[in-house]
């Protein structure tokens, strides 16, 4: 879909992107606060802006509770959404344009005017509760923290969470809405039919009763590689791993791209070089790897499952055709196909309003960044197979490394299997 961007501050000291879409029969809005987990105000009260986020659209002043104000909210078929990560507390809406005004005005109250009260966090506790418990049973989630703290970020496994719960009281929801809800570390999107609107959205935006506060900054953390983490399950029945490589600065959108490629030739499709070969030995149903890049890390990670008895076998592909990769052995026609299904799907990724504004929100909310749709085609041909290999290496080469697996086989075999990815 055809956009323009406009990043705009407001007079209170908000800040973010309008994207006019002509045409649009939607309007998509994501406004965000740092004010995720690392922001809370000590460990023990570490799972208190998850809760927040699930107080988000209960009682304020206007509705008594959360019924009421969802009757209201959906009525005409619009969506709401929040999430936390351990940067962020994101409330995102989507609706129809002919609303596009009650929505905002309704996202202002439950953001601006909540009326957080004894029920409700009781209520939202025991359901933020059954959604961690939920979590254990699933190994991703699992291992995937404990990858990050063996990497040495300063974060608390599901586990450690679910313990956090019983001590948040109604005064600290209030101490940690109070302190990171403010103008100046707001940041928003919106997206959707701007032209003619632009001044009423904005004044919209600057009457929201927000204190000032400031902009939060990410905090940074010295990592490190450490040994394999080895998560016993007595049930499980196959090895779920997860590692990754990290790099220590941010990686630039072209950077992305290489990356994104170089991902695609190792476990993009059933004819790719680690996933696309196990699968054809029968070792695992699936794989793959992805890279993440904030204001002060990069990390390349990969994850999957295989059966015991076909681990060692697949940690020895991996490690193989990571060794052919930073040896700069890719084949051309390897990387041009990369490059043109890169092409593919950037064509593929713009048809809605919220994909629209997805795509804009990752580089926005994490690093304050506005790489224009329209430029990606040009970043990805312009990727050269030399500088892909070079990331690569790079990564490989930074000395930080984590490994996680969930199994019922002992850390030894755990251990070996990690020895396979010393590069």
């Amino acid at each position: 879909m055809k956009h323009s961007v406009e990043e705009i501050q407001l007079k209170n000291g908000a800040k973010g992107l309008l994207i006019h879409i002509p045409g649009a029969s939607v309007m998509s809005t994501r406004i965000q606060f740092r004010a995720g987990m690392l922001y809370a105000r000590n460990k023990d009260v570490y799972e208190i802006p998850h809760v927040v986020e699930h107080l988000a659209f209960g009682a304020n002043a206007k509705y008594k509770d959360e019924q009421a104000f969802e009757a209201e909210f959906t009525k005409n078929g619009a969506y709401h959404n929040a999430w936390t990560s351990d940067i962020s507390v994101c409330y995102e809406t989507e609706c129809a344009d002919f609303e596009w005004e009650r929505i905002m005005n309704l996202q202002q109250l439950s953001i601006c005017e909540p009326r957080f009260n004894e029920e409700e966090l009781k209520s939202e506790k025991a359901n933020v509760r059954s959604e961690l418990t939920g979590y254990m049973n699933d190994y991703y989630r699992l291992l995937w923290p404990r990858v990050q703290q063996a990497v040495g970020e300063d974060i608390l496994d599901l586990a450690d969470r679910l313990k956090t719960i019983s001590n948040i009281e109604l005064k600290d929801i209030r101490e940690h809405y109070r302190r990171t809800h403010t103008a100046k570390n707001m940041r928003f999107i919106i997206a959707g039919r701007i032209r003619g609107r632009k001044r009423k959205i904005m004044k919209m935006l600057e009457e929201w009763d927000l204190k000032e506060g400031r902009e939060f900054e990410i905090p940074t953390t010295d990592l490190h590689s450490s040994e394999a983490v080895s998560i016993r399950r007595k049930d499980a029945s196959n090895i779920t791993f997860g590692f990754s490589l990290v790099t220590p600065r941010h990686l630039n959108p072209r950077e992305v791209f290489a990356m994104n490629c170089l991902n695609h030739i190792l476990n993009g499709t059933t004819n790719s070089k680690i996933f696309g070969a196990a699968r054809k030995r029968g070792l695992v149903y699936g794989m793959g790897s992805s890279v993440a890049s904030n204001a002060h890390n990069s990390y390349w990670d990969f994850d999957g499952e295989v059966n015991i008895e076909n681990a060692e076998e697949l940690f020895e592909l991996i490690q193989t055709e990571l060794m052919k990769t930073l040896n700069g052995e890719i084949l051309d026609m390897d990387f041009l196909a990369a490059k043109s299904y890169a092409l593919g799907r950037m064509q593929m990724g713009a048809q809605t309003v919220g994909q629209i504004a997805d795509y804009y929100a990752d580089g926005y909310f994490t690093n304050g960044t506005v790489e224009k749709y329209d430029n990606m085609a040009g970043l990805i041909k312009s990727i050269d197979k030399f500088s892909m290999i070079e990331l690569a290496r790079e990564f490989a080469g930074s000395g930080i490394k984590g490994f996680a697996a969930v199994s019922s086989t002992e850390k030894a075999f755990i251990s070996e299997l990690e020895t396979r990815l010393n590069f």
